[in-house]
């Protein structure tokens, strides 16, 4: 995750001292703004691995910014910046295609973990347009849905093949048994079935790692749910 490219738009200079600060830490270059117009002109001028974007500014503001952006096709990821935390704040940047949404004050050690998410699912997609996703030891062949560790066949079932898929694609992120029931098994507002996912992410360890009992790549996030680690570091 080393030498990505970040811009970081925020008209406050310790905000952005702060977050300048910890992603070079992380290896991580940087590219400052102080607002939006200078955002829109830097994005002309180079790209980026992500940009973390404040939702208040002066002149131009973090909404139009992002407007502006997905308007013109420009699909890297986003990760926004408010001092808000009413919901529906975080929702109108979601809508306007912001792709995770951070309210300050802010833990650093948060911002990173979801600035190495971000980076990581948009390299995931990247790969998913050559037909095939690889994260770690780990490929699916999403034309033959073939799910491979190390070159070698992974003997899943359907449903367990739509379930790790699911995973590659979002390595690094949390999700609760409702959510990855929701989006494997049922969308249609039904009563959620947890023990069904705990099913399959046994039988999914139980194919992937050396110790299911103890697994590395496939970890239960105590109290929420799942994480899917793209390493064994």
């Amino acid at each position: 995750m080393a030498n990505e490219n970040i811009l970081v738009v925020d008209d406050e200079i310790s905000i952005r001292m702060a977050i300048r600060t910890a992603l070079k830490r992380e290896g991580m270059r940087v590219t400052e703004a102080s607002d939006g117009s200078i955002a829109l002109k830097l994005l002309k001028e180079q790209k980026f691995s992500l940009i973390i974007l404040d939702v208040m500014m002066e002149n131009v503001g973090g909404y139009e910014v992002l407007r502006q952006m997905r308007g013109a096709n420009d699909m890297t990821p986003v990760l926004m910046l408010s001092g808000k935390s009413d919901e529906t704040d975080q929702m109108t940047g979601l809508l306007y295609g912001a792709d995770s949404y951070i309210t300050k004050p802010f833990h650093t050690a948060l911002l990173i973990q979801n600035v190495k998410a971000l980076i990581r699912r948009s390299q995931v997609y990247a790969q998913a347009n050559n037909d095939q996703i690889k994260t770690g030891p780990f490929s699916v062949d999403t034309l033959k849905l073939e799910c491979l560790k190390n070159g070698e066949r992974l003997d899943f079932t359907g449903r367990e093949t739509a379930l790790f898929r699911f995973f590659m694609e979002h390595p690094g992120e949390v999700f609760t048994k409702e959510q990855l029931y929701r989006q494997i098994w049922d969308d249609s507002g039904a009563v959620v079935d947890e023990n069904t996912v705990t099913v399959y992410v046994k039988r999914i360890r139980s194919k992937i790692e050396a110790d299911p009992k103890n697994p590395i790549y496939l970890k239960t996030v105590r109290g929420v749910g799942y994480r899917f680690d793209q390493s064994d570091t």
